[in-house]
């Protein structure tokens, strides 16, 4: 969503349960669910626990699944984001992708702007659970860093890019809120 800014400091959130889940994730977790990396070229790089999912098809009338990830994340993931949108956000609306996002060392993402619909209508939210210093998250050619233990909404309607040239990896909790009436400020352009 284009917030008229770049990015969006939201504050502090407790991630110790999240990051305590991240550790005891496998290798197998992280491959076995190939959805973004399937759909987006540029999250070829990745790898991603996802929890609940659309591809957007037939927007506005999309199908939100729960995905293979719902039953290792939700317990954990749930509250912080609830607790992210009770506090900033309008309420009412529904949470359309979740997912634990990962950027192996050594690894980018390429500039692009997110492009389908569903990402014009909502909002883009991150909570990084661990970097480095030597990842640069890249916004409209400005570079921003974001901290663990903060969420940020991010302005995906404009270029970013992730390149992570640390020894460790970095791993976001991804979420996109479509507010109430989302879809129609879609519609209308705004």
């Amino acid at each position: 969503m284009n917030i008229n800014d770049l990015i969006r400091d939201l504050g502090e959130v407790d991630i110790a349960e999240v990051a305590d889940v991240v550790t005891k994730l496998s290798k197998e977790d992280w491959s076995a669910q190939k959805i973004r990396q399937n759909e987006y070229e540029v999250h070829r790089q990745t790898e991603s626990v996802v929890m609940v999912f659309t591809d957007g098809n037939g927007w506005p009338n999309i199908e939100i699944s729960k995905e293979r990830g719902w039953d290792i994340m939700a317990d954990a993931a749930m509250p912080i984001m609830h607790g992210i949108l009770a506090e900033h956000y309008p309420s009412g609306g529904t949470i359309i992708r979740a997912m634990l996002a990962k950027l192996p060392a050594g690894n980018i993402i390429k500039p692009h702007v997110d492009q389908h619909p569903s990402f014009h209508a909502s909002h883009r939210i991150h909570v990084p659970v661990t970097t480095n210093s030597k990842v640069r998250f890249m916004i409209d050619g400005k570079p921003h860093r974001l901290e663990v233990g903060r969420a940020y909404e991010i302005n995906n309607q404009c270029q970013h890019s992730v390149m992570n040239k640390g020894n460790e990896d970095r791993v976001t909790l991804i979420f996109d809120y479509l507010p109430p009436g989302g879809i129609e400020r879609s519609a209308a352009g705004t």
